[in-house]
């Protein structure tokens, strides 16, 4: 004879006579369900960035604290995502010297004193005898500019950014200021605005290794700039061709295009080793999103190419972790910012 089947309703009782469940359990068992939502999607989103191992790949603050990333294993690093917040920073944040990053500061204060809108070109800068010279220099990135040749501040500001011409951003400094030392009075007064408490500037190129900060003041900067569509607009261009420069000049950010990439700049010296201030766009939860990143102090001490190599590739592989993982962040974060419902408020 078969077993009999067992029945989860008492004998003589069809399943729609039971009673229904008591009000403050269906509340309790609703905010239990809530509850398990939100540790599920923080478990998806920490699967998505690696084991919360707390080693090697995990910071201790921000969006992605516990969680592991491809961070650079040397040097800091710090990235946030405009809307959210941040993401996190790895490395010690000790002042370092950060070479041509320090054109973004350059460009910012010149942008300040003398802006530009929509399609505006700006005033003619005439260039001098030093900074003619100055591009003839075998151990400095420079742009090919002649004495007496007239440019306007927006392509002055693209000799500078673009090929990372150390003699227009001294050019420039000495157009708004005079000198550049009374340049750099107001480079360090503006990071001072910023809150950039861990930052000194000492000229407006970034050749000098006593131009010094950190990742996470960077990323400050990287925030502020990003909402000038002119300095925005420069950055995001591989390449650009000027009257008066021969050929076309091309952007050291050799990122741009790639992994969403859509600025900022690079910098390499032997004391900086490699850097990179980054924006790289993404879309996740209907909507495209600006990811910000600095990295300092690759392969600091090495051949500028080389540490600035590996700023690139290292920041690439951050980048595209980030951008994969977007969905899932958005989705944590939204989670985490309903407000608590208590069971007796519930329906």
């Amino acid at each position: 004879m078969p077993p009999a089947r067992l029945s989860a309703v008492p004998a003589g009782e069809r399943p729609g006579d039971r009673p229904a469940l008591p009000l403050r359990r269906r509340r309790t068992l609703r905010l239990a369900a809530s509850i398990w939502a939100v540790i599920l999607v923080v478990a998806a989103v920490r699967g998505c960035f690696g084991s919360p191992a707390g080693g090697e790949n995990t910071t201790d603050g921000g969006l992605a604290a516990g969680m592991a990333l491809p961070w650079p294993q040397d040097g800091q690093t710090s990235v946030a995502v405009e809307g959210l917040g941040d993401l996190g920073s790895k490395g010690e944040q000790e002042p370092v010297p950060i070479a041509s990053v320090t054109k973004v500061m350059t460009a910012y204060v010149i942008l300040g004193e003398h802006p530009l809108k929509g399609a505006a070109t700006g005033p003619v800068i005439e260039v001098d005898r030093q900074a003619a010279d100055e591009s003839l220099s075998l151990e400095e990135s420079s742009a090919p500019v002649r004495e007496g040749q007239r440019f306007t501040e927006r392509q002055m500001l693209e000799l500078m950014l673009i090929p990372s011409g150390n003699n227009i951003a001294r050019l420039l400094a000495r157009w708004d200021a005079g000198t550049q030392e009374a340049f750099v009075v107001k480079m360090n007064r503006a990071a001072a605005a910023l809150g950039m408490t861990h930052t000194t500037y000492t000229g407006a190129s970034g050749i000098e290794p006593t131009t010094v900060s950190t990742a996470v003041d960077q990323l400050r900067l990287a925030r502020q700039v990003m909402k000038d569509p002119v300095l925005r607009s420069i950055v995001a261009k591989p390449r650009v061709t000027i009257p008066g420069i021969p050929g076309a000049i091309v952007n050291t950010n050799t990122l741009l295009g790639r992994s969403g990439v859509i600025g900022l700049k690079t910098g390499s010296t032997t004391p900086a080793g490699g850097a990179l201030m980054w924006a790289a766009e993404a879309a996740a939860a209907g909507r495209t999103w600006l990811i910000l990143g600095v990295v300092l102090h690759q392969r600091a001490g090495s051949p500028p190419a080389t540490g600035l190599q590996a700023a690139l590739d290292r920041s690439r592989i951050l980048i595209d972790a980030v951008r994969e993982s977007l969905d899932s962040v958005v989705a944590a974060q939204s989670f985490q910012r309903r407000p608590v419902v208590h069971a007796q408020s519930l329906p």
